[in-house]
């Protein structure tokens, strides 16, 4: 037999707590007033008695219906009802829970007041039109006011407008409306009354108070705030629900993660607005959070861990939104959170990302262009808009638009056009066009979009670029022949982490960073003068994963992270120690290196053997190239180079 339990409702807390007891047990919720009854629509398996009761009447029901226990889920204003309901289930013999709600800490810079009457005193003597939202039944001790400069936001009930007509507050000043209320909802509202004083009891997060508070501070609204009642002797909700699961078998905790777009409200989808709505509370970073949340308790977290931690620690919240900016599968957090939602059943909702936002704003697709985002990552944008046609970029932290067409530029790619979007779906949302030279001066929002055209793009994956292509001075080079066999050797993937070790002018170097452009590549070199060689390569090439270091290895290398792949074409007389460092900082590295010396072949061998190398391959390059003799051409031999190739070695 389920057990019988009486819910005194009426409140946000009250509608939980009868969601997660229906079905759970036998319940009956009782609330004051037909709204009462409302907020309780949609909850399946609940009986509902409307109307107030004295305690005597109280304790009469609670005897005849043989409740097991009673909870008080009431307004912490309702010092009488509670009182009435602690007497009758004492009466009765019943035990009562009271549950208390979770109300935010003091507000800087407001006007705190103990009662409606204070804060009428207060305001009696000064100018300026007054927001009230301290409910209906509070209008009788306004009298005295100026009506004329009063706006009153009430339940759209008829007990509710004939006290507003009691209280003399115009029909023209009365905003009828059922809440919750968003913070955009409460600006707007205060900021067309013209609002000098907004007064409010402080309700707490499920009534709605910070809302108020974070629109009243956006305008320069003065807070005049009915101090709440103090609390004692009840359980928090979260304390409550673990108090409940001990005997009850609840429902299922849900969480929902949602795409909210761009972050203007606008751009929500309507099951992330459904969602939202019938939500117990929500998770997420304060920008994302406080523009989505309708009255609803907030938690400001964006980390997986610390989201976990917000569910595991409130048992009370049963279907929890957590709300992502842009597109839930679009460089979102939510690939991480999946992770650590382990034991919770799981929806995703996506949303509008910024970048088709974008593109309607501009009024062109985008499904044959690159997208990049540079928000809190690394990313190759140079290779990107040099093999493609149109780019789209995520902005953030560092990478402003302003800095990232500035990079533009000195990869020689200013001359091409681009476009910023900032703050997109806010209604100060604003496009700015122009080439990558000119936005590269301007000043945007570091959460935008940048969009790049490039008419002539490069779609070539090149090996063995022709030597005279590079700048090359004095220093001395791997030709392309060797170059190309070395390449095919290295077998680099897109996202490879590679060394050059001993990179003289960079040509490597640049074969690997244009090969793995989602990688990087550190170009290692002692020689100041061959290293400037290496960064001219550089941005020729526009190879803008190259990092230059230089120094010597091995000592080099300590600092620098783990390589998936290696190319040695100078040792210094330390390649022994060179592989060793190679193996320690990652064991199945692959690495290739040039022998031009029997010598040096000889040592590379020696290494492959007393390392254990389960991969050990040698390829004779000899090239020649033809030169004009006179009438004729004649076949040049170019220096013979041993390729080799070393995979799978042991630490030692």
């Amino acid at each position: 037999m389920r057990e019988k339990i009486c819910l005194f409702a009426g409140t946000t807390e009250g509608r939980q707590l009868a969601e997660l007891l229906s079905g759970a047990a036998d319940l009956t919720v009782c609330v004051a007033t037909e709204y009462g009854e409302v907020m309780l629509d949609g909850i399946p398996d609940i009986a509902v008695r409307t109307g107030r009761m004295t305690a005597g009447e109280m304790a009469a029901f609670f005897t005849a219906s043989h409740f097991s226990r009673i909870l008080d889920a009431t307004h912490p204003y309702a010092e009488l009802v509670t009182e009435n309901i602690r007497e009758a289930a004492e009466t009765a013999g019943i035990p009562v829970m009271r549950i208390l709600r979770d109300c935010d800490g003091t507000v800087a810079g407001a006007e705190y007041v103990p009662s409606v009457e204070a804060a009428r005193d207060f305001l009696l003597n000064r100018e300026g039109r007054i927001f009230l939202t301290t409910g209906a039944k509070e209008l009788a001790s306004y009298t005295g006011l100026d009506m004329e400069r009063v706006w009153a936001r009430v339940l759209p009930t008829q007990s509710s407008l004939e006290a507003c007509a009691a209280a003399g507050i115009p029909s023209s000043h009365i905003i009828a409306a059922q809440g919750p209320f968003s913070e955009e909802i409460n600006l707007a509202e205060m900021k067309q009354i013209g609002t000098r004083y907004m007064v409010t009891k402080a309700s707490g997060k499920a009534g709605g108070f910070g809302e108020k508070i974070r629109a009243a501070k956006a305008l320069g609204v003065l807070p005049v705030i009915v101090g709440l009642p103090e609390q004692t002797d009840g359980l928090s909700l979260d304390e409550a629900a673990a108090e409940l699961g001990k005997t009850l078998t609840l429902p299922g905790r849900r969480v929902t993660v949602i795409g909210i777009g761009p972050g203007g409200t606008g751009c929500l989808t309507g099951e992330a607005r459904d969602a939202l709505l019938a939500c117990d509370a929500v998770i997420g970073a304060r920008s994302v959070a406080e523009s989505a949340a309708v009255g609803k308790p907030l938690f400001f977290e964006f980390l997986p861990d610390k989201i976990r931690a917000v569910l595991d620690e409130h048992p009370a919240i049963r279907r929890a939104a957590v709300v992502m900016r842009g597109d839930t599968g679009f460089f979102s957090g939510t690939k991480k959170l999946l992770g650590a939602l382990g034991g919770y059943e799981v929806t995703l909702l996506p949303g509008v990302s910024s970048v088709s936002l974008f593109a309607a704003r501009l009024g062109i697709s985008w499904d044959d262009a690159s997208l990049v985002s540079l928000h809190g990552r690394d990313s190759n944008l140079i290779h990107a808009v040099t093999a493609s046609r149109r780019v789209f970029a995520l902005t953030g932290g560092e990478n402003t638009p302003a800095v990232l067409c500035a990079r533009l530029c000195a990869f020689g790619l200013g001359h091409l056009k681009a476009s910023v979007g900032e703050r997109l779906s806010y209604p100060d949302e604003k496009i700015t066009r122009g080439t990558a030279e000119e936005l590269a001066s301007g000043s945007y929002d570091a959460l935008s979009v940048l969009y790049i055209e490039n008419e002539a793009p490069d779609f070539r994956v090149r090996h063995g670029i022709p030597d005279d292509e590079f700048i090359r001075g004095d220093v001395p080079m791997t030709k392309s022949e060797v170059r190309a066999v070395s390449m095919a050797a290295l077998d680099l993937p897109p996202d490879a982490v590679v060394y050059d070790i001993g990179a003289g002018t960079g040509s490597v170097s640049v074969e690997c960073a244009l090969t793995a452009y989602d990688g990087r590549v550190w170009a290692v070199e002692k020689e100041a003068d061959a290293a400037e060689l290496v960064r001219q390569n550089r941005l020729k090439f526009r190879a803008e994963n190259i990092e230059v270091v230089e120094s010597t290895a091995p000592d080099a290398l300590e600092a620098l992270p783990a390589p998936t792949h290696a190319f040695i074409g100078g040792s210094s007389g330390n390649l022994r120690d060179i592989i060793a460092a190679l193996l320690h900082k990652n064991p199945d590295v692959r690495i290739v290196l040039n022998a031009v010396t029997l010598e040096t072949q000889a040592e590379a061998l020696s290494c492959a053997k007393e390392f254990g190398f389960a991969v050990c391959e040698t390829v004779s390059v000899i090239a020649a190239r033809a030169r004009k003799l006179g009438r004729y051409h004649m076949m040049t031999a170019q220096n013979p180079v041993s390729v080799i190739t070393l995979a799978g070695g042991k630490v030692q």
